[in-house]
């Protein structure tokens, strides 16, 4: 959902304040309980969705006297991996869960690309996919983004590794100028 507000937000999404670094993996490890696996023949806990765990910091300074608070925010997103029917055997339900996941990753893949032309004027499709609408400020906003990619060093995973590698290699043409968020 989107309000004037909040920005982009989903609807009854748990939000707690931490205080310290204890409270902030308790609140992580919370939600790697709540997210769904079940076994593929690719792996046998295979993530179902992608996860993004999304941290709001605010930092008050305070020098010659004039106090300024800074504002920032880091998603740590984990993406479920792309998905091959005739390597998971996948059927029924995990076969629908990897067929959003693939529709999901290609609409990221899609927006990436239209970011990494650079091109000013142009329409970036962050609509086209709940994931790209949660991360738009991330992609293209005034932000730092940096994409770890995990890939197989097993020769039967070439093809996913490839493209996985060219997903990433598109990732960092992205170019954003960020500027801190400060207010007095």
């Amino acid at each position: 959902k989107e309000s004037p507000d909040k920005g982009v937000y989903i609807k009854d999404l748990i939000m707690a304040p931490a205080k310290n670094v204890e409270e902030m993996e308790k609140l992580l490890a919370f939600g790697n309980v709540n997210r769904t696996v079940h076994a593929t023949d690719m792996n046998a806990v295979s993530s179902r969705s992608h996860a993004v765990f999304t941290l709001y910091l605010d930092t008050l300074n305070e020098v010659a006297g004039k106090q300024t608070v800074k504002a920032g925010k880091l998603n740590l997103v984990d993406l479920a991996g792309s998905e091959r029917q005739n390597k998971t055997n996948a059927t029924g339900d995990r076969l629908k869960e990897g067929a959003k996941i693939n529709l999901s990753l290609s609409a990221l893949g899609n927006v990436i690309n239209v970011l990494a032309e650079g091109k000013k004027g142009v329409h970036i499709p962050y609509r086209d996919s709940k994931l790209t609408r949660i991360l738009q400020d991330s992609l293209g906003g005034n932000t730092k983004t940096i994409m770890i990619a995990s890939i197989s060093p097993a020769a039967d995973n070439f093809d996913e590794t490839l493209g996985t590698l060219r997903y990433a290699s598109r990732a960092k043409n992205i170019k954003n100028a960020p500027k801190v968020n400060e207010d007095p």
